[in-house]
């Protein structure tokens, strides 16, 4: 029984690592967002952001799901002790991902120009989005490898070279912003337009993405070639005499990676479609490009940027629950299927929740932090404080469409997505158009967008797994903690901002909240000790807790 509590929990602790690596990531990345948009301002952060969203849509379609899709995969086959065929899995989605990751590239950079003028209203993105084409090639081989080891459930490789990959990007993108600003100073001089430095600054640093990713995928393969010999050793025991044909692995790549392509491209165009609905409203209400620019860059800049650290959570525990569900419907185990869900829903809420919270009530104090001397103080804040539930629902709607393709129901998150964007589209047009909301009629929304896709996902899973989601300890404990820590940290800031200064008061405040919260959740029984057990480090965990004398 042991043993099955160790097993069952393992996705758990990968998904913890994988999640702590992300998190250090999103932090890194959080950071040096700071100094790059001092550099670039909104302006060219309007521009940078513009063409990492149109690069972010384009590598889904080529490669972004590729991990999931292999781990997968590989994962089908180790459970049977297909070691062969799982290698066969790897080297067919390398040749594979080649091909797509390489078309698209070529295509992204022959076609930048017409994109960004005509899709996105932004005509001076084009040079960021230009750098960026090669990494979507890149990025397609480096995928292929992290879902290799994904389908073994080791994420160490992951997250390794995606903490690497970060601080890489961090580096040569403030280096080469600076430097290409400044050359965009000396054109704009001579060619009588100011808006060519921002966006030839925008482009330097989306240089910073192309060095990053190649770096990371060199660490990957030094780690596959450490592994060689495990490799060889696994497939020599592999004695169960099927040798699958590269045509069956390439259909069944293709029939697995299609829908979650498409979902996920569904799912995650919102943002680029936002932008395109939002620029072509505002500018026939009689709004320049530079200000809706502006507007944009400010919400994506700094909103997006903050808020994708807690869904890095979200995000990282999806690539560990799909080749754990996978194995558990591989067993036609679905008591399994059901613990594991209810785990993964309860460990996300626990923390996005908190987050999500903190955050709005700290959204001054932590804007005031991170971006000084902004002009667009107040409105990032109120997009900030409005933006709180978007956090909680694109975390969960996130995991819950992972849940479904681990299932094997790939075909629910496409539909639910697509039904959920057309709702979000006229959602959007009305908030726009009708009530004049500006830039929170995006965050208005994308909150109903994520709502959407939650409840019909939840549907799909209870229906499937006849599956009842638990909602005292996954949702309530979470949301009274949560407003009973938000009220602590905003009162400790209140207390010290005008003795210590904003800074240090934001970062005591912060840990009062991690602190209140903890007390919270252990208080009230929102987190029993067998859970804690099964978190990285929980036996610590527990004897600090009975030391504190808040767990007996």
């Amino acid at each position: 029984m042991k043993e099955k509590n160790k097993s069952g929990n393992n996705f758990l602790v990968q998904g913890s690592i994988l999640a702590a690596a992300a998190i250090i990531a999103k932090v890194i990345g959080m950071l040096y967002r700071v100094p790059l948009q001092n550099i670039l301002g909104n302006e060219g952060n309007g521009y940078y952001s513009t063409a990492n969203e149109i690069y972010a849509i384009l590598l889904m379609v080529s490669c972004f799901n590729m991990p999931l899709a292999v781990s997968r995969l590989v994962s089908k086959r180790v459970q049977k002790g297909e070691y062969r065929n799982a290698h066969r899995v790897f080297l067919c989605a390398v040749r594979f991902s080649m091909l797509i990751g390489g078309s698209i590239a070529l295509v992204t950079y022959v076609c930048a120009g017409l994109i960004t003028k005509y899709l996105m209203s932004m005509e001076l993105a084009v040079y960021g989005l230009r750098v960026l084409a090669p990494a979507i090639f890149i990025s397609a081989i480096l995928g292929t490898f992290r879902g290799y080891f994904q389908g073994f459930s080791t994420m160490v490789p992951t997250a390794f070279s995606q903490i690497i990959e970060q601080i890489v990007n961090a580096i040569v993108s403030l280096i080469c912003a600076d430097i290409m600003y400044r050359y965009g100073t000396s054109l704009a001089q001579t060619q009588g337009n100011d808006s060519l430095a921002p966006a030839w600054g925008a482009a330097g640093a989306t240089f910073g993405t192309v060095a990053s990713i190649t770096v990371a995928l060199v660490v990957v393969m030094l780690i596959y070639l450490t592994q060689s010999k495990t490799i060889r050793k696994r497939m020599l025991k592999d004695h169960t005499g099927h040798k699958e044909s590269s045509a069956d692995i390439y259909a069944e790549l293709t029939a697995t990676i299609l829908p979650v392509i498409l979902s996920t491209v569904v799912y995650n165009i919102t943002n680029v479609l936002d932008l395109g609905v939002f620029g072509n409203v505002l500018r026939s209400q009689g709004y320049t490009e530079d200000q809706y620019t502006t507007i944009w860059g400010i919400y994506s800049g700094q909103f997006r940027v903050l808020m994708n650290v807690p869904l890095a959570l979200a995000s990282s525990l999806s690539p560990s629950v799909v080749p754990s569900l996978t194995a558990a419907m591989e067993k036609h185990d679905k008591a399994e299927a059901r613990r594991k869900v209810g785990t993964s829903i309860r460990f996300t809420m626990l923390l996005t929740i908190p987050c999500a919270a903190g955050m709005a009530a700290l959204a001054e104090p932590i804007i005031t932090m991170l971006f000084t001397n902004e002009t667009g103080t107040p409105l990032s804040v109120g997009i900030m404080q409005a933006g709180a539930l978007m956090i909680i629902f694109y975390a969960l709607s996130t995991l819950s469409t992972g849940i479904l393709q681990g299932l094997g129901q790939m075909r629910q998150p496409l539909i639910h997505c697509c039904i959920a964007l057309v709702i979000h589209l006229i959602v959007l047009y009305l908030f726009l158009t009708t009530f004049n909301l500006n830039i929170y009629a995006v965050v208005g929304a994308n909150i109903i967008f994520a709502i959407i896709i939650c409840i019909m996902n939840a549907v799909s899973i209870a229906r499937f797994l006849n599956y009842r989601q638990e909602i005292y300890r996954t949702f309530i404990v979470p949301v009274v903690v949560s407003i009973i820590m938000s009220a602590a940290a905003y009162l400790v800031y209140a207390g010290l901002h005008t003795f210590i200064g904003n800074t240090a008061a934001t970062v005591v405040a912060v840990f009062a909240g991690v602190i209140v919260y903890g007390i919270g959740m252990v208080s009230f029984h929102g987190i029993t000790q067998d859970e804690i057990a099964g978190l990285p480090k929980g036996t610590v965990i527990i004897r600090m807790l009975r030391k504190m004398g808040l767990l007996r």
